[in-house]
């Protein structure tokens, strides 16, 4: 251990550089699978899990994709897995990675919201959720876990909420962004969005997040959806999976209103990056110039289509296949479907948009992006040269430290700060990146987030900083 610790890059060297703290937006334990059982008796009693405990991570979840055992540190790199596995540990690396604080993830819960059977997976969940608050119970001044909150109803998403902050005293949650049902006889699996379409109303625990000051955090992937499950590739399925799922989250969170009614409920979209969610942004923007209310009452309503000109030009341009009786039939029949007081459609009307300023809003003050160390598009998130209306992004420093793509957990950090010597962010936009951004992910909702944390008195700093800037406007 000696040899490997000396031999290593040092993120610390980095973090000497710098007059700001580095908190690690997403840092991950890897739970012993073993240890679990230990806190599923208190929740659903010894003679239940004798039958359950060798269905861990089986049958009772989604398959294991191809490289599935491939996924955290091994070989050489042992080192790094005792550092996610262990807490006192994982404390003295921190230091030697250059991490102040850290948000530290669950590997095994995102299994455990994939659970298809209601009782085990809520039971799994709350274990879970028993265990990481025991564990780092003693490290609140560096390191706070994130409840994991199974979200298949808005009612076993409100239990587990309610259980986590008041009795466990976790600050932060993860859910999946999005439902999946299995297929039946009568209809393929589907993929159903939370906040738009869905078979139930969450404004109920949306509104609980608020009052209880906790910011969601949507940590799912895409492997096993259409496009994300090939049998025998699993990098294949991974690339991308990520991003997937947040953008589905986040395109639904927008389009159906979320962000409008709920406009201080902070959400992270983790692992994905930013560079989809400029995609997703500008999209917007640019399909609601083309199709917000006015434009399409104005271009694209068919009950203002000029049947006659149409006629008029099938006849001076002839053609055997567009002929004029054929142009005014099919025409006429569309116009006929809509009556003369048909509302132009408004696919914007639940987040209420009337201006491209209203989009820039909604989008860029309660979304965070979290972003890998080694992900150079973390970079177009600070730059409001590429996006609408000047937008930028808030993308957050996340280490992912306990997963495969991490191959030196003490150098994160000197991966990330690649990005401002090589001129892709200023000095201001790093600090945002890896500390300002993060405080105002967790701070923005619940000022006493940082109290009594190593960071404390710098949050303080950032949170004081912001509502001066907004008392000023």
């Amino acid at each position: 251990m000696d040899h490997i610790d000396h031999d290593r890059e040092r993120g610390r060297e980095v973090r000497e550089k710098l007059n700001h703290p580095i908190i690690d937006a997403d840092g991950h334990a890897v739970e012993l699978r073993l240890a679990l059982p230990d806190f599923l008796k208190q929740v659903a009693g010894a003679d239940e899990i004798k039958k359950w405990e060798s269905q861990i991570g089986a049958p009772t979840v989604l398959q294991t994709p191809p490289g599935g055992w491939y996924l955290s540190p091994s070989g050489p790199i042992t080192i790094d897995r005792a550092m996610a596995m262990l807490p006192d540990f994982r404390k003295a690396q921190h230091e030697q990675a250059g991490i102040d604080f850290a948000i530290i993830y669950t590997t095994l819960g995102l299994q455990m919201l994939n659970i298809r059977e209601d009782d085990r997976r809520r039971a799994f969940c709350r274990a879970l959720n028993m265990m990481s608050a025991d564990m780092y119970a003693s490290h609140k001044d560096t390191m706070t876990p994130s409840a994991i909150i199974p979200i298949e109803t808005p009612q076993e998403a409100l239990d587990e909420l309610e259980f986590s902050v008041k009795t466990l005293g976790l600050k932060t949650i993860t859910i999946n962004g999005s439902v999946t049902r299995q297929p039946t006889k009568e209809e393929p699996r589907r993929t159903i969005p939370l906040a738009l379409d869905g078979e139930y109303d969450y404004d109920p625990f949306w509104k609980r997040c608020v009052d209880l000051g906790v910011s969601v955090a949507c940590h799912g992937g895409s492997s096993g959806s259409d496009r994300h499950a090939s049998r025998v590739n699993y990098t294949f399925n991974h690339i991308g999976t990520f991003a997937t799922h947040g953008e589905f989250f986040c395109r639904s969170l927008f389009f159906g209103g979320v962000s409008r009614r709920f406009p201080t409920l902070n959400f992270a979209f983790l692992e994905g990056g930013v560079g989809w969610a400029c995609s997703l942004y500008n999209s917007i923007f640019e399909h609601w110039e083309k199709r917000n209310r006015h434009a399409m009452a104005e271009y694209l309503d068919p009950r203002t289509l000029n049947v006659e000109l149409l006629v008029e030009m099938s006849k001076k341009y002839p053609n055997a296949h567009v002929t004029p009786e054929r142009v005014r039939e099919e025409f006429s029949e569309i116009r006929s479907k809509l009556s003369k007081d048909s509302p132009v459609p408004d696919d914007f009307a639940a987040c209420r948009i009337e201006s491209g300023q209203d989009i820039r809003d909604l989008f860029t003050k309660t979304f965070y992006f979290g972003c890998e160390a080694d992900d150079r598009m973390a970079a177009v998130a600070f730059d409001p040269r590429i996006n609408h209306y000047g937008a930028t992004f808030k993308a957050v420093f996340s280490s992912d430290i306990g997963h495969w793509d991490v191959q030196n957990a003490l150098a994160v950090l000197n991966e990330a700060y690649e990005m401002r010597v090589d001129g892709l962010m200023d000095e201001r936009q790093f600090e945002d990146f890896t500390f300002a951004n993060s405080v105002r992910l967790h701070g923005g909702m619940n000022p006493d987030f940082f109290k009594g944390t190593v960071v404390e008195d710098q949050a303080a700093r950032i949170l004081a900083g912001d509502k001066k800037a907004r008392t000023a406007k």
